[in-house]
Parts: C-alpha cells; structure tokens; sequence
C-alpha cells in the first residue's frame, strides 16, 4: 500500500468505537455486535466500496437501525389470522405487558407471604380453569406436541394407543402424528379405515394393553362424502367401561364454542361429553403465547404433573404470564380479527383503495394455523399489481399480502386499523418504486 493510498484514510477502530454514535449503540447491542458493524465499514472502504471519510457515517447509520433481534415486524394483509409463518396468533396488549412484568424477577414459584417456594404456574391454571368450566385442573407445557407426547408417554409408554386410521395426521414441518407417538415409547393400535371408522373397531382393540384411547380432531384438511366417525360421547362411554382413559387432541385452543366456527370442536364441550383429557395449543384460535395445553380429570392432570417429561416441558415464567394475561385480559386479536364486521372491513378497504388509487374486490380470509379447514371469513381487499408483492413485503414497514390469480392482495382483516395509514403509506411508496400504476400499466 502506497503512502499516497487513499485507504490509509479509512478511520481506525478506536476511532470509530469513540464515536458517540457508537456509545450510545453499546448500551442495547453487545460489543461483538458493535465491532462487527465496524470492521464491516472498514472492509467496506477497503474494497473500493465506501469512501473512506464516509465511514463514520456508515457505521453510525448502520448502528442506528441494528437491534438486538433479527425478527422484523409484519403487517399481516392476508387474511389468514393464526399464520404460523408469521408466528401464529398476535398477544394481546394484556399478555404484552404480562411479558414485560414477568422479563425481571417474579413469584413463579414462590410464596411471597410464607417465604417459601409454591408450585409452579397456580395462578395460569386456575385461569384455564375457569375459562374452562368442565376441566377439573389444567397444565401447561411448552406447545401443543408436547401436550400430546406427554399424556401419551404417561398413559401408555410401553403399551398401546388405540387410534382411527383416518386420524394419523401430519402436522406443520413435515411431522407425523405416529412417529410422535412411537417417540414415547407407545405402540400405536390403528383402527378402521382411512374414510371409516365405527364404535365396533375401537372395541375389537382395546384390551389388556391399551394404555389409552386417542381421538384426534383433523383440524387441517377434510374428508367428505363416504365417512364415519365415532363421537365422543360414544367412544368415552366405550372406554370407560374398561377403565382407560379417553385423550381428545383438538389442536386448535378452543375453550368455548364459537358461533363464527360452528364445526370447530372446544375442550368445554369434549370435555362434557366424557373425554378424560383434551390436549390443545395456546396459540392458535385462544389467541396467546405458544404453549401446550392439557385439561381433565384433575387425578389425570395430577399424574401428569408428576411425569419426569413434565420438568422438560414445562413453560416458561414468560409463556406463564402471557397465557393467564390471554386469558384474564380483553378480547385477542385472533379474537377480533375472526369476528371482523364484514362493513367495517369494506369501508376500510375502500379508504385504502381510494388512497393508493387502485380498486378492491370481494375475499375471504381464513382461520389457518390448521383451525376450521375451508371455514371463509368474509371480507374485502384492495387489488395491486402482483409485482407489487416483494417490495410490500421487504417495505417498511413489512406488509405481507397475498398473491392470488397473478394479483397482489391486501386485506386488512388482520392489520390493526390505527396501523391502516402505514399500510397505505407502504403501498404508495411500492408504487412509486416500481413505477406502475396500480392497475399494473406503466405511468
């Protein structure tokens, strides 16, 4: 390197780690972030890229949009409400702040007015059971799987869970519901047939190793035409009379019937009519945290409760916090966004449309996160141009629609309406970029 290079201009790491720009970053990022950030300036400069005297600049520009967690927020303009590639349900503002109390210290575990250590989670549980009614007590484990993997390995490690054919399910991320179950050590006793399945299968098999009966609800896909099923009524008197234990796995997190997803079974209702436990997720259609959800007969729970499995699955203090603010707070967003008024969706899509100077069409959203498979909830969305998509989606803020029939999708039935002027905001400015109208022509 030449005395006259101009990279011997390029500021030195001392130099820029003094910069006040960069103080000031040290006190929400780690060191290594903040030397990373540096040395990426400097190479920068050292390739030709950056001239040397705009390091400083980089570097405290570079800085100053880093946080300490690589997740960006979405706008959800899709109209699936639990999106699991979006983190499934949206906390509620009670839950958000329960999560903030719990981030420090807390009596998890503790009894404050006797000084000595209680059990874990009373309080979740108690709310669970009173938004819950039928269930006798309730756990909490760290999701939905863990539910079903821990009522199984308790109940019949070693033996066999009788199950309909028509019930081996997958679920997200490619598994499947009998590699679960031959994971805990249970042997799967399949019944009937894929389409058809009658009370006379289920009794054919279960006997002296039948460690439980599993009836599972398919919450993500449906068979239509020639089918059976049995009840669960049916089946818990079935299996009641020879003394095992019926599990319901819903998926879903329903607690109570809806009237928005009539088809869609809740743990109140499984519960009444003779399931011993009904295993669930928290954050699906109740709207909180991730967390797997198990309520019944409380000498069930209570075994449970007692499992090894249960310590390497239980929650965590802020999934605690944030599951009873779910349920002892007001209405969820998953909530607010199922029963959308479909008028005030209209009148919004039609402010938005009238905005951006596009045009909107009719469209239904969905459950998703496998809840009420085919259930349409009806709306509106604003109609783009589907080259619009990308830049919506790598915008700021991100707004994630849906690309349908070579269109861009907006539908705001899961977008907070104080946050409709970002989304319009978004969209001009992806207009602009792009350089089309939004009928998609050339301006």
């Amino acid at each position: 390197m030449s005395h006259t290079d101009p990279r011997r201009a390029i500021p030195r790491t001392d130099a820029l780690l003094a910069l006040p720009a960069v103080t000031a970053a040290r006190a929400r990022l780690g060191e290594q972030v903040v030397r990373s950030v540096v040395r990426e300036m400097q190479e920068r400069a050292r390739a030709g890229r950056l001239a040397p005297e705009a390091v400083p600049d980089a570097v405290a520009a570079a800085l100053a949009d880093r946080t300490a967690t690589t997740l960006r927020p979405v706008l959800n303009a899709t109209g699936v409400v639990v999106h699991t590639n979006l983190g499934r349900a949206p906390l509620a503002p009670a839950a958000v702040a329960a999560l903030h109390t719990a981030s420090g210290y807390v009596d998890v575990e503790m009894d404050l007015t006797g000084g000595v250590r209680s059990g874990r989670g009373l309080a979740t549980r108690a709310a669970l059971r009173e938004a819950c009614p039928p269930a006798g007590d309730a756990l909490v484990v760290n999701n939905g799987a863990a539910a079903l993997v821990l009522a199984t390995t308790a109940l019949a490690a070693g033996r066999e869970v009788v199950v309909s054919r028509g019930e081996l399910i997958e679920i997200g991320a490619g598994f499947r519901l009998p590699e679960l179950i031959a994971a805990t050590g249970a042997r799967l006793r399949e019944v009937g047939a894929t389409n058809r399945t009658h009370l006379d299968d289920y009794a054919a098999a279960i006997g002296p190793a039948t460690g439980c009966v599993l009836k599972v609800h398919t919450s993500n896909f449906r068979i239509e035409g020639f089918t059976s099923a049995v009840g669960l009524a049916e089946l818990a008197r079935l299996a009641g009379s020879h003394g095992v234990a019926l599990v319901a796995d819903l998926g879903s997190g329903l607690l109570a019937p809806d009237p928005v997803l009539p088809d869609e079974p809740d743990a109140a209702t499984a519960l009444s009519a003779g399931a011993d436990l009904v295993t669930a997720s928290g954050d699906k259609l109740l709207g909180g945290p991730q967390a797997g959800l198990l309520l019944g007969r409380a000498e069930l729970i209570a075994t449970l409760a007692r499992h090894p499995l249960a310590r390497a699955l239980r929650a965590d203090k802020l999934t605690l916090a944030a599951l009873e603010a779910t349920l002892s707070g007001g209405v969820t967003p998953v909530t607010a966004a199922l029963h959308a008024d479909p008028d005030r969706l209209r009148r919004r899509a039609e402010q938005l449309a009238e905005a951006v100077g596009a045009t909107m069409c009719a469209h239904d959203g969905r459950v998703g996160g496998g809840g009420a498979p085919g259930v349409p909830l009806p709306g509106w969305a604003v109609v783009l141009p589907e080259a619009l998509a990308p830049l919506l989606r790598t915008g700021t803020p991100a707004v994630l629609p849906r690309v349908h029939h070579g269109r861009c999708l907006v539908d705001l039935r899961c977008v907070p309406e104080s946050e409709d002027a970002r989304v319009a905001a978004a969209v001009t400015a992806a207009l602009e970029a792009l350089g089309d109208g939004p009928d998609g022509r050339a301006r």
